[in-house]
């Protein structure tokens, strides 16, 4: 039953639900949806991009550079929306609003208010690294969801003292495991965060343990598909490492870059968030804060790419818009709410074409050009692009694909069925297999990745046409090598940019099939 002053003044219970702290976070997700839909395609496929696709029309308990989880959501995206690039963004799209949610989420059952929930929810809003992932069908968009599911679970078990809530925990991780292998890293530091606090009463319950078996059984059929294939991930990784294609970072420059992904105002937030775990007023959560700490120094120590611990920053966020909510509070002080706010939005405008394509390509390299510090990549080779890896591997692939497609006519029809398109990268592959139906083009050969475990297609190898390599790497392999086509796009990393050959007359004398073993690139 409706009370008096209910009835007297409607209007006013209908605004504060609209600005309570639970709606102002469905503003801001909103808010990220609408400009990750926007932006969807504004420049065209980002290589990875294809390649899980690819993995979509090959399910399998797992690859060699992943779990099977986005390849099930490849499988999705292909026959819910199709494979346009705006098809397969939606996905990634919807997993930003979910984090901005979620990050708002876990500042109110972490105890904070109105703003507190906005300030978090912004922050996720805000931050670089959620922006670029969100633009883009990768594993990486998924990883935030998971790892602060269970960080949700956590704060609930904290908060209640119900341990059989373990239970939803091993269920995400596991989850998690089969998106990326990383879950494990984060299950770790919620392990040493127990230890190191008197949530470690935990381990003297049954529940947590069911849970790392729930964990386990739902990651144990990636398990045994990597043991029947002798760990292709482990080999993928040794070969990593032993090339040097990585970029190494030092502690501070492991630091450094966190700041820029997490986008640099945003540290008044994110800091804020791991003071305040460590404070009296956050000592109850206290586990959050060390499986931070250990997450920074895992990534640190193994030399992990810079954004890989950026899955865990969401409770940092959550932490600290409680301790500015507080601040706040303070008589006089009123006015930090507003500021901070203001100061985020803005140096998050100030930096978005770094994030999310909003520019031209040509004013970007403008725009690049005039920043003050010089953006590190993740793997030496992208030193040599243009732009960062994530814009630069978007363009050129529909010029390949078209010359691919110009060389496969320029073969004679008797020969077509049996004249081979190989690749040298995944992403090469990908892109005829996602592009060329159009062109008539049949399905694409590759030793890279998991194209290499697809087999050559019961070809021949006697009339291959090549994208990837130069003339002089076709030649070790054919008597016979023709460039059809030139690339030149300036966008596009100079690796994508070497020509289309037509190759006849293999070197040797041994079928395909057998040749296969000596193709397999792994890196």
């Amino acid at each position: 039953m409706a009370t008096a002053v209910q009835r007297a003044h409607p209007q006013v219970i209908q605004q504060s639900k609209f600005f309570s702290g639970s709606a102002i976070v469905w503003h801001i997700a909103s808010c990220v949806l609408v400009l990750q839909l926007l932006t969807a395609n504004r420049y065209g496929y980002f290589g990875d991009e294809m390649y899980h696709m690819a993995c979509g029309e090959h399910l399998a308990w797992g690859y060699v550079d992943q779990p099977p989880l986005i390849a099930v959501f490849a499988w999705l995206t292909r026959h819910l929306f199709g494979t346009s690039v705006f098809a397969i963004r939606l996905f990634p799209a919807l997993a930003s609003f979910t984090l901005v949610w979620l990050t708002g989420l876990l500042a109110r059952e972490l105890g904070g208010g109105r703003f507190a929930q906005a300030l978090a929810a912004l922050c996720s809003a805000c931050a670089g690294v959620y922006l670029i992932l969100g633009h883009l069908f990768t594993m990486n968009v998924f990883e935030p969801l998971l790892w602060m599911g269970c960080a949700y679970v956590v704060i609930r078990i904290v908060k209640t003292g119900n341990q059989k809530l373990w239970l939803w925990f091993g269920l995400l991780a596991g989850i998690g495991l089969e998106n990326k292998y990383s879950m494990a890293v984060f299950g770790f530091a919620i392990v040493v965060g127990l230890l190191l606090t008197p949530e470690r009463k935990a381990f003297a319950s049954p529940w947590i343990w069911v849970a790392g078996a729930i964990a386990f059984l739902i990651f144990l059929p990636n398990l045994l598909w990597n043991f029947e294939h002798h760990f292709p991930f482990l080999e993928l990784m040794r070969n990593i490492k032993a090339s040097g294609r990585d970029m190494a970072f030092t502690p501070l420059g492991y630091i450094r870059a966190q700041i820029l992904l997490m986008t640099p105002v945003t540290i008044l937030v994110w800091l804020a968030g791991a003071l305040y775990f460590f404070s009296q007023a956050g000592k109850p959560f206290r586990v959050l804060g060390w499986a931070f700490l250990t997450v920074l120094v895992v990534f640190i120590v193994a030399h992990g790419k810079d954004y890989y611990a950026s899955p865990a920053y969401p409770m940092m966020f959550a932490g600290g818009a409680i301790a500015w909510e507080q601040i706040s509070q303070r008589r006089g002080l009123r006015w930090v709410r507003p500021a901070l706010v203001a100061l985020i939005l803005a140096g998050t405008v100030a930096l978005l074409p770094l994030f999310l394509p909003v520019l031209s390509p040509e004013a970007y390299l403008r725009y690049q050009a005039a920043l003050p510090f010089n953006i590190q990549p993740d793997e030496k080779s992208m030193l040599q692009e243009p732009m960062p890896h994530y814009y630069s591997d978007c363009f050129g692939w529909e010029e390949m694909v078209q010359a691919v497609a110009k060389a496969y006519a320029s073969v004679p029809e008797e020969e077509r069925a049996d004249t081979a398109i190989f690749a040298n990268n995944f992403a090469e592959a990908g892109a005829v297999d996602i592009i060329g139906p159009k062109y008539g083009l049949p399905k694409v050969i590759s030793g890279h990745q998991s194209y290499w475990l697809w087999g050559p297609r019961n070809y021949s190898g006697q009339t291959a046409i090549i994208v990837g390599q130069t003339a002089e790497q076709a030649r070790e392999w054919f008597n016979e090598v023709t460039i059809v086509a030139e690339l030149h796009n300036p966008y596009a990393p100079p690796w994508e940019n070497r020509p289309v050959l037509l190759c006849r007359k293999p070197k040797s004398p041994q079928p395909l099939s057998e040749l296969w073993p000596k193709v397999k690139h792994w890196d």
